[in-house]
């Protein structure tokens, strides 16, 4: 159903879904696989390493990845590839043209929790945005076979800003509501992030985790009575190096794997952290005041799901104090990195108890560097 050019509406939230991949890879697995890996490689290259020519690698442990980033365990869609230690890789099996990509896949999963959640028939849905750090492939757009296979009309696209896609897609969204061309609007974002991930790398072989989930963001008059009011959007870039992939159709890794490592998650974590925290701070309470909300006053923040000490310390200048559990719920214990869709698995499980009235942010951040703020309120 198309609403070209209707009049202007006020975007809210009306519902969230989530797909969770059934395999599960705890620390322990995981390094029980890495150091595998490190006593493989090196036995294989004793004498380059006896002769000053290759660095010996060294083993990880559960402390060290606990400490790094408070992960404990990440969902995948192909959990044994990637503790072989001859693999570490998904290997998700080629599907042919005339089958369901497998992002596509889970995240019409994700969509369908939406649509059923809010009670919104597909015909009513106007537009499909996939919101997502990797996409399977350039084109056709993952967006239009998500919209194809749940049977939506009017148009869909993709948009990638790393960790950032899925609020950058929800103010997208909330923007076409304001404006009258659209209605309902689904934001869904696979994160298949494994793929990405450079398994035989020390310091961030532990970091990912694959999911997928939707955002439903309609016109307040179609909305379900329990919705999350959007109070004001924020989106801010600034360009970084400091977290990287190479990986595109015109440098890709050799078939002997050669130059491969850049061409998969890199990253300079402690400058990530030292440049993020205060830009995404800043941006937040900046924002915050702009709408006239007490930036210490907001009931929840549903923050990205990267590393717990960043979170921790955003949360403190933000809210002005040491955010509780509560105050700031985490996921990234048993989910690890799922990209841009942290916040919105955050804000899935933890915003049912809140009442009519509250207000929260959900944030994301990461790669670009790139930062997103949607303040909410919930209608109940």
């Amino acid at each position: 159903m198309s609403h070209n050019k209707t009049l202007a509406g006020r975007p809210v939230i009306s519902s969230t879904g989530l797909f969770t991949p059934a395999e599960t890879i705890t620390n322990e697995e995981l390094v029980d696989s890495f150091n595998r890996y490190v006593e493989r490689f090196n036995a294989e290259n004793a004498d380059a390493i006896a002769a000053g020519d290759t660095a010996a690698l060294q083993p990880s442990s559960v402390e060290f990845i606990e400490k790094a980033s408070g992960i404990k365990a990440r969902h995948v869609m192909a959990k044994e590839p990637i503790l072989d230690p001859g693999t570490m890789e998904p290997r998700l099996p080629e599907r042919s043209n005339e089958e369901l990509s497998f992002m596509a896949e889970i995240g019409v999963k994700a969509a369908r929790q939406a649509l059923e959640q809010a009670g919104r028939d597909v015909a009513d849905v106007d537009a499909v945005l996939c919101a997502a750090s990797n996409m399977e492939r350039p084109y056709p757009a993952m967006a239009i076979e998500i919209q194809q296979e749940l049977g939506i009309e009017g148009f869909a696209f993709d948009m990638n800003v790393a960790c950032s896609s899925a609020t950058f897609g929800i103010q997208t969204a909330a923007d076409y509501i304001r404006s009258g061309n659209a209605k309902s609007v689904l934001v869904v974002s696979p994160e298949i992030t494994s793929g990405h991930l450079n398994w035989r790398d020390r310091d961030s072989h532990f970091i990912f985790g694959d999911v997928a989930t939707a955002v439903l963001v309609e016109d307040a008059g179609i909305a379900p009575g329990t919705h999350w009011d959007i109070l004001g959007t924020r989106l801010k870039t600034v360009f970084s190096n400091n977290i990287r992939n190479n990986f595109g159709f015109l440098n890709r890794a050799s078939p002997e794997g050669e130059g491969k490592a850049d061409k998969l998650f890199v990253q300079e974590g402690r400058k990530v952290f030292k440049e993020v925290v205060p830009m995404v701070a800043e941006m937040i309470v900046t924002e915050a005041e702009r709408l006239d909300i007490d930036p210490q006053a907001l009931r929840r923040l549903w923050l990205h799901q990267a590393n717990a000490g960043m979170n921790r310390l955003i949360a403190q200048k933000v809210l002005g104090h040491e955010a509780s559990a509560d105050e700031s719920p985490t996921v990234l214990d048993t989910y690890a990195n799922t990209s841009s869709a942290g916040s919105i698995i955050a804000f899935h499980k933890h915003n049912r108890d809140l009442s009519d009235g509250d207000t929260g942010l959900i944030c994301s951040f990461g790669a670009g560097y790139s930062a997103g703020a949607v303040f909410v309120r919930k209608v109940a």
